[in-house]
């Protein structure tokens, strides 16, 4: 993919307080599930990908979605949105071979008044409407946001030999989520500045980093977890199931 045919795409306006889309990412191949697609796991009845689109459908601060995913997958993506009535659902659209490029591919379905936008996992489908506006609200005066939380264990880095190489002090160490916002503008510079190197980026923030951009962190959740194993679906079920006792 081209990065020029992204920024011809785009007329970008200056940020306002109007609400911001999101681009939802599930396009990948779940290849740590065991044959199963991810996004179409059920939790509570309901599956991975309807309870994240609802999630920004629910939340006031959102405009419009663009579902980046699997060309086989579009005609299922259908017929979800409209059993479980999304209509913020403006696109949805086929992805890259990586996940930059899907972001790339979202981006350019993304309305050219738009100067932001809000970048997620489609297989984190607890994130938590105060996760989701706490990143809009930073994105009006920061380029690049992330939510993220402390991290809890000791991390050590590892050599090639798997002798410890040095142990990190925890107080300044941050496990990132997504939602992750970023000024358009912005990100398609840092992107075209990446170049051929862009798909080895693993998140969003990571290439507003290698152009130099700050990135501004705002609280995440630890339930905020992404499907990723068999065994995250057990988990999330248990986390639903703690939220109904409650």
């Amino acid at each position: 993919m081209e990065l020029t045919e992204c920024k011809l795409e785009f007329s970008l306006c200056e940020e306002s307080d109007a609400a911001v889309p999101v681009i939802i990412v599930a396009a990948g191949s779940s290849s740590r599930m065991n044959g199963a697609d991810k996004q179409f796991l059920m939790l509570d009845g309901i599956p991975v990908i309807a309870r994240t689109l609802m999630a920004f459908e629910n939340n006031p601060l959102i405009s419009d979605i663009i579902l980046v995913t699997r060309e086989e997958n579009i005609p299922k993506m259908q017929l979800i949105a409209e059993r479980f009535a999304v209509r913020k659902l403006t696109d949805i659209t086929v992805g890259g071979n990586s996940r930059e490029e899907s972001v790339l591919c979202g981006l350019r379905r993304v309305g050219k008044d738009c100067g932001s936008v809000l970048i997620h996992d489609g297989a984190r489908p607890l994130v938590g409407s105060a996760v989701i506006s706490g990143v809009v609200t930073a994105l009006k005066t920061h380029p690049a946001v992330t939510c993220a939380v402390p991290v809890k264990d000791t991390i050590k880095r590892v050599g090639e030999n798997k002798t410890v190489i040095e142990t990190p002090d925890r107080s300044s160490l941050y496990a990132v989520q997504t939602p992750q916002g970023v000024h358009i503008k912005e990100y398609l510079s840092a992107a075209e500045k990446a170049g051929e190197v862009l798909s080895g980026f693993t998140d969003d923030m990571s290439v507003m980093e290698a152009a130099g951009f700050p990135v501004y962190i705002t609280d995440g959740s630890y339930k905020n977890i992404k499907i990723t194993t068999p065994e995250d679906i057990i988990l999330a079920q248990y986390m639903l199931g703690s939220e109904t006792e409650e």
